[in-house]
């Protein structure tokens, strides 16, 4: 099984989504390791999109991401990074199908609801910056054979 991080941003927070996308992805059959509301500080910030530094609209996105609490979730299941990447949609919500996240709750793309991680090598990175050492748990769901073969 494949791991994956899901970060619902401010705006779905905000909008009363968390829920709504928590279920989503839930009834899928991807399994929730790890799950927490936090205030990310702008050290976290500027680690978590490293990448774009330098970037236009890094600053914008930094100011976004730390404007009001997030959720974070670590999620298990065959090819989960491809599976939630598809549930999300395209990162322009005008341009994503309806019936995902993003084309069923967005208009912008400035306000796109979620993150999600675009590898496993990336899966790992933010994993490891949003959840320290034991929070990520080890179970098996009674269900399980009912979602795999």
């Amino acid at each position: 099984m494949e791991r994956t991080y899901v970060m619902i941003k401010p705006d779905g927070v905000q909008r009363n989504l968390v829920g709504e996308i928590t279920s989503r992805l839930e009834k899928k059959g991807l399994k929730i390791v790890g799950l927490k509301m936090l205030q990310i500080n702008r050290e976290l910030a500027e680690r978590h999109y490293e990448e774009h530094r330098g970037k236009s609209f890094f600053e914008p996105l930094v100011e976004y991401i730390t404007s009001c609490p997030v959720v974070a979730m670590a999620l298990e299941g065959k090819d989960a990074v491809g599976t939630v990447r598809e549930m999300m949609g395209a990162t322009n919500p005008l341009a994503a199908a309806l019936g995902t996240i993003r084309g069923d709750f967005g208009m912008d793309i400035g306000r796109n609801i979620v993150h999600s991680s675009d590898s496993p090598e990336s899966a790992a990175r933010e994993l490891n910056l949003f959840f320290a050492p034991g929070e990520i748990v080890e179970y098996r769901r009674a269900l399980d054979s009912w979602i795999y073969e």
